[in-house]
């Protein structure tokens, strides 16, 4: 039902816009930093012209942000609207939403445009070899200069630009910026297929220069640069032989996690000790011959605070915000959660385990009777229950579509998502709270017994999107202590180019934006509204104890504590975007990982600390289903090249779902399989 109805919508979109899907991007249509003798204009906000090859490049910028003591990182973004990328049949962007936050997205991809550059003789590192990113001569530098140490990372020229001289430049943090913190970048020894060097832009020669005259008209620009220059020297990195050097600040984690953290903290401070309001709507109990597993199927609502501009919060809505800028409730404006559980046939016998589960891309709370998942509550006795992920569920697909074509539509889709994330608490709360869903006649037996265990507390269990917006949920939940986050990683811009699913949206993003260079700067620029809405925000206090300033959920969320299942070749959510995680998070590899000459890498899960089993903490663990190893570029993998998508296989093994029920009920990871590596038969 799902992919007809996305198939519907693309089909209408191409229809109304196909003419322009083909067409290259027109030298006209392309913003360009002005040259050195028409930057007069140029300030901090505008074109950056250091380059001359596309507006907002390089990328993420603090040209693009300006002074502001009252945020924790003294900055905040500054686009104008006049250099966000407009779509070719759309209107400008309205950069309000960008510009609430403090820096750019902690798992930011540096994007530059190096014309003729060639990567292999230039000697940059590859995914495959990403500790050659920290050696002392290494072309590209990334630089914290905070603590001045160096910043792992991969570098890969775009394999998806229709032109040689349009190719983007990629630099992928191999574990995200810390939040708050300055980055110093440089670039320096590019070089061409020949090895012949290639001669450093016009104008950031100029303004690496000697100093400029105010009258210049970089002289602006020189005045930026010139302390990043001088910290670049300090950290041994010479002026002379730089091709392009600039800096850029990271959001705060206060600002990435303010808005959820806040409408949680109003929201179950306004509810205090009680339990959240619910409705049970629907009731079908089940022989053993209608399912050996299931007993009983419940649906209902939950009544949640709504903190969202439209009555009910339906797709396209953005948060109501303060003067202040903090999401308001409107007073008295409620919406419900509708939920549905599956109790298991055990749980009439002993009383279940609570957990919520996270549903897959786009899709709906019915999930949660997927038969993966099914059996891990019947094999377990857990009770699943799921509510949808608003925001990035089925009803949202005409949004999400819409956005790709309209940057000013998306900020809807994070933010609907985090009143999901609300909507996920209060159930979840009212599944553990004494007075919640145990005390209806649908959570109890015919001898009105508790069929929930609401002494265990609560746990989490998601895949795919559950695994990708889980971590934000964990994160955030003051009730969920221990979270498995299957075939999952983060971020989405690193995620997109690089996995199956993706590919009918690709045709819309053509249509809007023809010149894929500029489409990176989109998928960029999506992220830093995205991360309020997906793990990427959160993955700096996902695994530790700190709260926010201000909870009013007793201080703090509890420590958290999450396992990471991943599919080895996954077709579609990258394992390289699960291993960025797993770094970021301080998550331990279960070893050994993959069996001997299984991956490409020079050390395999380069930076992950191993395991020593049984461990008590987050950790991931690898599934390999004998599935080709994935792309080494930002493409997604394919049948019939790159086999089966093994995206289904760990949930599907018994051994895996022991492991994740253990996890779930005592925090320890167990070895399940033999001292060996972890196995997964294909789904059938």
């Amino acid at each position: 039902m799902r992919h007809r109805l996305l198939t519907t919508l693309l089909a209408a979109v191409l229809a109304a816009t196909g003419p322009a899907l083909a067409q290259p991007a027109q030298a006209g249509d392309r913003p360009s930093a002005a040259s050195p003798q028409q930057a007069g204009a140029a300030r901090p906000g505008g074109c950056d012209p250091l380059t001359a090859s596309e507006c907002l490049l390089p990328f993420p910028n603090d040209w693009y942000t300006r002074r502001d003591p009252g945020t924790e990182t003294g900055r905040r973004v500054a686009f104008r609207g006049d250099v966000l990328p407009r779509p070719v049949l759309g209107r400008p962007v309205d950069p309000a939403p960008w510009n609430r936050s403090d820096g750019f997205s902690p798992g930011s991809t540096v994007t530059a445009h190096v014309p003729g550059l060639d990567l292999a003789a230039t000697g940059a590192a590859p995914i495959t070899d990403i500790g050659r990113s920290l050696d002392r001569a290494a072309p590209v530098v990334l630089i914290d200069a905070t603590t001045g140490r160096r910043h792992p990372y991969w570098v890969e020229a775009d394999a998806n630009a229709t032109s040689g001289d349009r190719q983007a430049l990629l630099i992928h943090p191999a574990r995200n910026f810390r939040p708050g913190h300055r980055y110093l970048v440089a670039l320096r020894g590019m070089k061409d297929s020949a090895g012949r060097a290639l001669p450093a832009p016009e104008p950031f020669a100029l303004a690496a220069g000697a100093r400029l005259p105010r009258s210049h008209p970089l002289y602006e620009r020189q005045r930026q640069l010139r302390p990043v220059l001088h910290e670049l020297r300090r950290a041994g990195v010479r002026t002379e032989g730089l091709h392009l050097a600039w800096d850029f600040t990271v959001a705060s984690e206060a600002n990435l996690t303010g808005d959820l953290y806040s409408v949680r903290d109003q929201a179950f401070g306004e509810l205090g000790s009680r339990a959240p309001q619910f409705q049970v709507t629907g009731v079908e109990d089940f022989t053993a011959g209608d399912d050996p597993l299931i007993a009983r199927e419940v649906t209902g609502h939950v009544t949640v605070p709504s903190y969202l501009d439209l009555p009910g919060g339906p797709p396209g809505s953005v948060f109501h915000r303060g003067r202040d800028g903090s999401p308001r409730r409107l007073p008295g404006r409620t919406q419900r959660a509708e939920f549905r559980c599956e109790i298991p046939r055990s749980a009439f016998t002993t009383p279940s385990s609570a957990s919520l589960y996270g549903h897959g891309l786009l899709g709906s709370r019915n999930e949660v009777g997927a038969g993966n998942v099914k059996a891990m509550a019947g094999e377990h006795n857990f009770t699943f229950c799921a509510t949808d992920w608003i925001g990035m569920a089925e009803d949202d697909i005409p949004v999400v579509v819409g956005a790709l074509s309209d940057m000013n539509l998306f900020p809807s889709v994070p933010e609907r998502s985090q009143q999901g994330m609300l909507g996920a608490q209060f159930l979840g709360r009212a599944l553990i709270h004494p007075q919640g869903l145990t005390r209806d006649p649908a959570f109890r037996s015919p001898g009105g017994r508790p069929l929930l265990d609401t002494r265990q507390g609560l746990a989490y269990d998601g895949n795919s999107q559950g695994g990708i917006l889980g971590g934000a949920l964990v994160a955030a939940s003051p009730d969920i202590e221990r979270g498995v986050l299957g075939v999952t990683g983060m971020n989405y811009s690193l995620l997109l180019n690089r996995s199956a699913d993706f590919a009918p949206f690709q045709q819309i993003l053509d249509v809007a934006y023809p010149d894929r260079l500029r489409q990176q700067l989109v998928l960029g620029l999506y992220q830093m509204v995205w991360d309020r809405g997906e793990t990427n925000g959160y993955a700096s206090v996902l695994t530790g104890a700190r709260g926010r300033p201000g909870d009013r959920t007793g201080g703090h969320s509890p420590p958290k504590s999450v396992l990471m299942h991943i599919a080895y070749g996954d077709h579609q959510v990258a394992n390289i975007a699960a291993d960025v995680q797993a770094r970021t998070i301080g998550a331990r590899l279960v070893t050994p990982a993959l069996a001997d000459g299984r991956s490409p890498d020079r050390v395999p899960h380069w930076g992950i600390r191993p395991a020593r089993l049984p461990y008590q903490g987050s950790a991931m663990v690898v599934w390999d289903s004998g599935t080709p190893t994935p792309p080494l570029s930002n493409t997604p993998p394919g049948e019939p090249g790159h086999g089966a998508d093994p995206h289904e296989d760990p949930r599907n093994m018994p051994s895996a779902r022991q492991q994740k029920a253990t996890f779930l009920t005592t925090g320890r990871v167990i070895d399940v399989c033999g001292g060996a590596p972890c196995t997964a038969l294909p789904a059938p």
